[in-house]
C-alpha cells in the first residue's frame, strides 16, 4: 500500500505539474499559433509520465490486476478532462487528417510534439525514480531501471493484438456522438480499460506510437524495426481499417454516399467537458 500510495502522488503531480505548464503557456502563448503545439507537448507528456508508473506498478510492483485496471480507467479520465485539446497519438493525428478537421502540415507539427513529449517522459521519469521516494523506485533503481520485454507473443500476433485495439478504440470513439458529452470520457475510459484487460499480457495494449515509443522501445528483447512493427505499424492499420470499414465499404454496402459525418466528431471534447 505505501508503494501505491507514493505512485498516486507521483501521478498526481504529473498531472498537476502539466495542468499549470498548459494554463501557463495559453496564456503567454494565446495570440500566437503557438499555444496548440505546446499544449499538445505537455499532454503527451503526462500520459507517458503517468503511464510509465502505472507500467512500473503492473510489472515491478506486482499490483492487483482489479487495482491497475481501475487506475488505467481513472487516469483515462483525467487525460481526457485535461487535455484542453491536445491529441496525444499519432495515430488519431491521421485520422483528423482524414477528416480534414486539421492541415497536412498541422498534423506533422503535433505529431512532433507528440514524440518530444514522449521522449521528455522517457528520459524525466528515471530521475523522479532515483529519488526513491518508496521501496519499488529504489528496487527499479537497484536494476538499472531496465523494462520487461513487454511482447509476450510473436511479432505477427503483437502487431494484430495492437491493431485490433486501434481499431476497437477508433470505431469506439467514431459512434459515441450520440453519447452525451459529460459521459463520452468515461465510456472511452472504459473501452480503454476493457482492452489493457483483454490486451496488456500480450503487449501492454498501448495502440500509441508516441506512447509505446516512451514507455516500450527501451526495453531489451526486440529490434527497433520490431518494435515499429508492432506498437507502429499496428495501431495505424488499426485506425486505418476503421476509417476505410465505416467511410467506404458499409457506405457502398448500405447505399448511403458516405459515413463522413460520423467521423467528424473530435476524440475528447474537453472545453464543454470542463
Amino acid at each position: 500500500m505505501a508503494d501505491i500510495t507514493v505512485s498516486l502522488f507521483l501521478l498526481a503531480l504529473f498531472v498537476l505539474i502539466s495542468e499549470v505548464t498548459r494554463k501557463i503557456a495559453t496564456k503567454l502563448l494565446v495570440k500566437t499559433d503557438y499555444g496548440v503545439y505546446v499544449v499538445e507537448t505537455i499532454s503527451t507528456f503526462q500520459l507517458c509520465a503517468c503511464t510509465h508508473e502505472l507500467k512500473l506498478l503492473g510489472e515491478v510492483g506486482r499490483i492487483e490486476p482489479q487495482i491497475g485496471l481501475t487506475l488505467t480507467y481513472l487516469i483515462s479520465v483525467i487525460h481526457a478532462l485535461t487535455f484542453h485539446g491536445a491529441i496525444g497519438n499519432p495515430s488519431s493525428a491521421i485520422e483528423h487528417f482524414y477528416c480534414r478537421r486539421l492541415t497536412g502540415k498541422c498534423v506533422l507539427a503535433r505529431i512532433a510534439c507528440q514524440f518530444v513529449g514522449a521522449v521528455l517522459a522517457r528520459t524525466m521519469v528515471p530521475y523522479v525514480w532515483a529519488l526513491g521516494f518508496s521501496d519499488l523506485h529504489m528496487r527499479h533503481k537497484l536494476f538499472g531501471f531496465k523494462c520487461i520485454n513487454p511482447i509476450n507473443a510473436t511479432l505477427p500476433k503483437g502487431a494484430a493484438v495492437e491493431l485490433s485495439c486501434a481499431f476497437v478504440v477508433q470505431t469506439a470513439v467514431t459512434h459515441m456522438y450520440h453519447v452525451d458529452e459529460k459521459y463520452r470520457a468515461h465510456a472511452v475510459a472504459a473501452v480503454i480499460t476493457a482492452l489493457v484487460y483483454a490486451g496488456g499480457s500480450v503487449t501492454g495494449a498501448v495502440f500509441n506510437p508516441a506512447l509505446a515509443y516512451s514507455t516500450q522501445f527501451s526495453c531489451s528483447g526486440h529490434t527497433f524495426a520490431e518494435y515499429s512493427f508492432v506498437y507502429w505499424l499496428g495501431p495505424v492499420l488499426g485506425v486505418a481499417t476503421s476509417l476505410l470499414l465505416f467511410d467506404k465499404i458499409i457506405p457502398i454496402l448500405s447505399g448511403k454516399s458516405s459515413y463522413q459525418n460520423n467521423l467528424n466528431v473530435p476524440y475528447f471534447e474537453t472545453k464543454k467537458l470542463i
